[in-house]
């Protein structure tokens, strides 16, 4: 059965944490769309530049979290500071929440679930620079390559991406996860 995956992203993503994913899940024979507050096109950050601009599929107010089997959340600096302010895409991240499907989130992409209030009492990890953020949210941090905590996957950076990308594929599999408490 043919899968659909949202990446939620916008200008400033970490370039390898959107195509890495991207790219595994498609391998799967699933489709991943990206979804952004932005129409046409949105800009990668690649480590230490710009990068490539990536094809938008869909705009964050055309779609909901039903639409999809799961939710992926690039990192990058600037992405997630700018998701993080946005209220429709903070609705979008709580309704996977509610709706109980897998979300995964890769280095500073877990910003975006602090300003969601979707972290307290969670066993996560991320990029060391927010790992007191999340502590201060609640959250349970742990400098491993990847923690899955009843459905939400997160790892810390780049190098981590081989283990993120095997157990994001391994949640959207078992299917819905209670997400929240």
């Amino acid at each position: 059965m043919e899968k659909r995956i949202a990446i939620l992203a916008t200008n400033g993503f970490e370039e390898v944490e959107l195509s890495s994913p991207k790219e595994y899940l498609e391998q799967q024979g699933w489709k991943a769309e990206i979804i952004s507050p932005e129409n046409g096109t949105i800009k990668a950050w690649a480590k230490t530049d710009w990068g490539k601009d990536y094809k938008v599929d869909q705009l964050l107010n055309n779609v909901k979290a039903s639409d999809y089997d799961a939710l992926v959340l690039p990192g990058g600096v600037i992405n997630p500071d700018k998701l993080r302010t946005n209220e429709a895409a903070l609705h979008f991240i709580k309704d996977f929440f509610k709706e109980g499907k897998p979300v995964a989130a890769i280095c500073h992409g877990p910003q975006i679930l602090i300003s969601a209030n979707l972290v307290k009492g969670r066993k996560m990890t991320s990029y060391p620079s927010i790992k007191i953020d999340l502590i201060n949210a609640g959250a349970e941090w742990h400098d491993k390559e990847v923690i899955v905590d009843r459905g939400l996957v997160t790892s810390r950076n780049p190098d981590d991406l081989p283990a993120f990308n095997k157990k994001l594929v391994e949640q959207i599999k078992e299917g819905k996860q209670q997400q929240v408490e």
